[in-house]
């Protein structure tokens, strides 16, 4: 368990200072899968793993960082900032790239990073990272950054320095993460609203498929293509169309349908997704948690079947837990073929379930199963 004292304790050990404290947590996604960039909506929560930041001010243009994680140090001058080989520096060194951007004045620095989200698990260790040091920095160095410009900023450095041009959901949720709340996210204005997440007796249960397969880059990156050139096809008939997040099916059916099969699925998930995640949110207000686990489901086997960015391992994992009426929702998450899927499972079931789906799991896979349980908490915030 990682607190406060330990941050504190071991940052004094390194640089013999008293730091400032910053945590940020990983996310969740309860729906809305691959409607980031889209301009659509989503549904992420913070939750109750987070990455923890301490920083001091040096005296001179020096910036000192050492990684838990990795029991590693990384050095540059404040005017030499640039993409490292080692990686991850380079959500730190992203951020503070941002700020010199904006015209802020930075100092040299000294910063120690350690956490207990689990890395490659899809939940966002990375945009914790950028959210812990764009508030960290902001306070050590006075900048009175808006709470609306930490996920920004965040973002452009994972898109900048980290190489992925991810979305804003993920920094997003961990910015803006509020106790027993989901936050349904319109990615385009990134107005958002507080929806109350009371599960009535349920929990969500993470299963790690620990597994990351080699097709997710490009598997993305064809997508967010295919989603552009069914908008653009829509577009010439619709120009008040800039993305799918305008698209209905009818103008599916119509424009892009004959022209490519494949594009016509793809798109068409996306459409149905946003509705999902609308569908979602009535069915939480309306206290119905077993209509959401049965939108939960649907998404999967779109994401699986139509927008195939699922795998064998994910899949398995999902159909498995459907013969147990305890679980009443379950998907992957994330951009795909690996990582974990999600489920809404009755409270304390799931040691009674457990033990055959590891072993299984272990023999049809030659993987461990991981488990994670996770509360849904507050996002960035000084400690």
């Amino acid at each position: 368990m990682i607190t406060k004292d330990t941050i504190v304790n071991k940052f004094k050990a390194l640089y013999q200072e008293e730091p400032l404290v910053v945590t940020s947590p990983g996310r969740i996604n309860i729906i809305g899968e691959h409607t980031d960039y889209n301009d659509g909506f989503v549904l992420p929560a913070a939750i109750d793993k987070a990455i923890y930041v301490a920083v001091s001010k040096r005296s001179d243009d020096n910036i000192a960082l050492y990684a838990e994680d990795y029991k590693e140090r990384h050095e540059v001058k404040l005017a030499d900032i640039a993409i490292s080989e080692k990686h991850w520096p380079n959500y730190i060194l992203g951020v503070v790239d941002q700020y010199q951007k904006r015209g802020a004045t930075l100092g040299g620095f000294n910063l120690y990073i350690d956490g207990d989200v689990p890395l490659g698990a899809g939940l966002s260790s990375s945009a914790a990272v950028e959210c812990a040091v764009t508030l960290a920095l902001s306070e050590l160095f006075e900048l009175h950054v808006e709470r609306l410009d930490i996920p920004q900023i965040a973002q452009k450095a994972e898109h900048t320095y980290a190489g992925v041009m991810c979305g804003i959901m993920d920094q997003f949720a961990s910015a803006f993460g509020k106790e027993k709340n989901v936050i349904k996210l319109d990615c385009r204005t990134l107005g958002f609203e507080y929806v109350p997440l009371d599960l009535k007796g349920y929990e969500v249960v993470l299963l790690n498929t620990n597994v990351k397969h080699s097709l997710a880059s490009t598997a993305y990156n064809t997508r967010r293509e295919q989603c552009e050139q069914a908008s653009a096809w829509v577009q010439e008939k619709y120009p008040e169309v800039k993305n799918l997040r305008d698209v209905t099916i009818a103008m599916l059916d119509e424009l892009v349908k004959d022209k490519d099969a494949d594009i016509y699925a793809k798109a068409s998930f996306v459409v149905r997704e946003n509705e999902r995640v609308e569908k979602s949110c009535d069915a939480l207000r309306s206290g119905d948690v077993v209509q959401l686990g049965q939108y939960i489901f649907q998404s999967h086997e779109g994401l699986s079947k139509v927008y195939e960015v699922s795998c064998p391992e994910l899949d398995y994992l999902v159909d498995y837990v459907k013969q147990f009426p305890e679980v009443i929702g379950a998907r992957m998450m994330g951009g795909g073929f690996g990582g974990c899927t999600i489920n809404i499972v009755k409270e304390g079931v799931l040691p009674s379930i457990l033990p055959t789906l590891e072993k299984e799991y272990k023999q049809k896979f030659d993987k461990e199963l991981s488990v994670i349980q996770v509360r849904i908490a507050d996002g960035t915030r000084v400690l």
